[in-house]
């Protein structure tokens, strides 16, 4: 068995100057699925062990597309600021639940945040731990309405996804003692 960490990537370089700077640039088909796109997967050489040149190409490779630079600034600022929001929950001691109920209230509301072990919306809301629907407190209006709504659907849609996992284990026990 190899190397945990071991791993095979095929794909054409597409910034022949990269690896002079520790980087290669390898174009990979799009994650969206999109036709006409690609996605660009930046590989950190220092953690390559061997490159083989499968097919070296003469002729120029086709420019590459215009990246819309801040764009990707703003996404991954985003990211990491949705990164540290999670580290700091799970470092707080932030329940399973807890986290996953701030997950889905920021899908629909980015304006929310951790205060301590409280999750804040829009800065008019406050949920408190065990965070059901009872737990969100704030002032009467449509802020605080819509946040217990997302509460309510939430854990709603948590039963349902316990209710179906208990119901397909139960098939599966019976499947399992049909076929013994």
């Amino acid at each position: 068995m190899g190397d945990p960490m071991e791993c095979h990537r095929q794909g054409m370089n597409v910034c022949p100057e990269c690896p002079r700077q520790g980087v290669c640039a390898q174009e990979c088909p799009s994650s969206s699925g999109k036709p006409n796109h690609a996605d660009i997967l930046l590989v950190n050489l220092q953690y390559v062990s061997e490159v083989e040149i499968i097919n070296d190409r003469t002729e120029t490779p086709p420019p590459l597309a215009s990246l819309n630079v801040s764009k990707l600034a703003n996404k991954a600022r985003t990211e990491k600021e949705e990164k540290m929001s999670q580290a700091y929950a799970i470092s707080a001691g932030v329940s399973l639940e807890g986290q996953q109920l701030f997950q889905t209230i920021h899908k629909t509301i980015k304006d929310c945040k951790w205060q301590e072990k409280n999750i804040v919306v829009m800065e008019e809301v406050v949920i408190a731990p065990p965070y059901q629907v009872e737990n969100c407190k704030g002032k009467e209006g449509s802020a605080l309405s819509h946040v217990r709504k997302i509460v309510e659907k939430h854990f709603r849609d948590v039963e349902s996804q316990k209710v179906l996992q208990r119901s397909q284990a139960q098939q599966t026990q019976k499947d399992t003692s049909l076929s013994s």
